[in-house]
């Protein structure tokens, strides 16, 4: 017998494996037919190193110690936390804005429980699961009646197709945007079977070519909020008050897209305010629609105010059951809800206000933190350095907050490849290369990332001969 014939022989069977202390130690943490296939995958990976001309044959305790490392990878999620220091707030690849505690530990509890979600517990009878959530957007909001549906392009979808279907929905021409993920308001105004009637210029629409353009297969008048991009110069638009006295001057509905929703001013944060759902309403909106994880803070969902008789008829469409929020979302948008019932809370509670709210001081002091836990080698290519932040999620285009960083020059390492390496850690860090530095903005990196952040700096670093 040749000497790979042996080598090939010396690897144990997967019956004799299983059979040893540790593997029946691992098949009770995870379970037999799992550590069955990860020994199979790990005993035909050596097989396939002998035939390529290797001659170490691991014994039985490595293969064992193989197959642990093979188990614990594949129970590690692909979607999982991330350290944003990118500086965006509202970070659309990185699920856009984190929630309350209160919020996530509510959908966590509407998870792991029955809840009574379509049961009334007054009457004993079968309740709406949105009457918690209608009641706190008509005490926020002052709406006559509301709806919420999975995101704000379903919204629109809905809102179109039950008032608009196979008639005309005039919109301005500066105003037919495209956002995140190639979604274009055009193609779901499309889909819902409504004709878009575009008036106006790019940059110009009078209110005279809102009342030219429309006629008897009008069925409402629409505004969208630009996200994501300004129009500057030579621009006109019609205001939401006089788009509303000639949509009910001519008895049709005005229909307005918020995008990202704001229920709190940004005045505060030095940033010019975005348009308030409040607002819309007094200032003559039949419809409002916007989401419910951009500058609300709170989980995915498109959020729907408006006119009694225009929300009936969207909550009779077939659509609504394809679209509706499941009882996670739901939770966590009465949670985040809540607290909006005073400001201060809101405030105090939501993380988008938290980290909008942070001065400059406190986001030195939080580099600083950084910094001490590294070793001396390491805070050598560390400095604080001025640094911009945005808002994001198509919210306040264009302005930009005043933030810190923590700029790392590594001398043994590539810019990309410590920003790759940290990419595929283990809590993946998210930074932005600026000129020669990896930046990590202090903005979007939350206290209790620090300890993580270290040990990811510290151990990438390392490795990549940076001591």
């Amino acid at each position: 017998m040749d000497q790979l014939s042996q080598r090939l022989r010396q690897i144990p069977s997967i019956t004799q494996l299983l059979e040893l202390p540790e593997a029946i130690e691992l098949a009770s943490a995870h379970s037999p037919a799992l550590l069955t296939d990860a020994l199979r995958r790990v005993t035909e990976q050596i097989r396939e190193r002998l035939l390529a001309g290797e001659e170490l044959v691991p014994d039985a305790s490595q293969i064992i110690m193989m197959a642990k490392g093979v188990l614990e990878k594949s129970r590690r999620m692909d979607q999982r936390p991330v350290i944003n220091s990118t500086g965006i707030l509202l970070h659309t690849n990185l699920g856009r804005a984190p929630m309350a505690e209160i919020a996530g530990e509510a959908a966590r509890q509407a998870a792991i429980h029955y809840t009574n979600l379509e049961y009334d517990d007054a009457t004993g009878k079968r309740g709406d699961r949105l009457s918690p959530i209608i009641a706190l957007l008509q005490e926020i909001t002052g709406a006559e009646d509301a709806l919420v549906v999975n995101n704000n392009a379903a919204a629109m979808l809905l809102c179109l197709s039950a008032l608009a279907k196979g008639h005309e929905v005039v919109v301005s021409r500066g105003e037919l945007v495209e956002i995140g993920g190639s979604f274009r308001v055009p193609e779901v105004m499309a889909q819902s079977g409504c004709v878009l009637r575009e008036v106006g210029a790019t940059n110009k629409t009078r209110l005279s070519d809102y009342e030219k353009a429309i006629g008897e297969d009008t069925a409402a008048l629409m505004k969208v909020h630009c996200s994501n991009f300004q129009i500057l110069g030579f621009t006109q638009s019609v205001s939401l008050p006089e788009l509303a006295e000639l949509a009910h001057q001519r008895g049709l509905p005005l229909l307005h897209d918020l995008g990202s929703g704001a229920l709190l001013g940004l005045s505060s944060f030095g940033l010019s305010d975005e348009p308030g759902v409040r607002e819309s309403l007094q200032d003559g909106a039949d419809v409002v629609c916007f989401s419910g994880d951009k500058l609300l803070g709170g989980p995915q969902a498109g959020i729907i105010l408006g006119k009694a008789r225009y929300i009936n008829q969207m909550k009779k469409h077939p659509l609504m059951r394809a679209l509706r929020a499941d009882k996670m979302t739901l939770a966590a948008l009465e949670a985040t809800l809540m607290l909006y019932r005073d400001q201060a809370l809101a405030m105090k509670h939501i993380p988008l206000y938290q980290m909008l709210a942070e001065d400059e001081a406190c986001l030195t002091q939080r580099g600083e933190a950084l910094i001490r836990r590294l070793s001396e080698p390491l805070q050598r290519i560390c400095r604080l350095v001025p640094s911009q932040a945005q808002v994001g999620g198509g919210s306040s285009p264009g302005e930009m907050l005043p933030s810190v960083a923590l700029a790392l020059r590594p001398t043994h390492m590539a810019l990309n490849q410590l920003y790759m390496r940290l990419v595929q850690w283990e809590t993946p860090v998210i930074a932005r290369i600026h000129q020669d530095s990896l930046l990590l903005d202090m903005r979007t990196v939350r206290d209790h990332d620090l300890p993580l952040l270290a040990e990811a700096l510290e151990h990438v670093l390392r490795e990549g001969g940076q001591a």
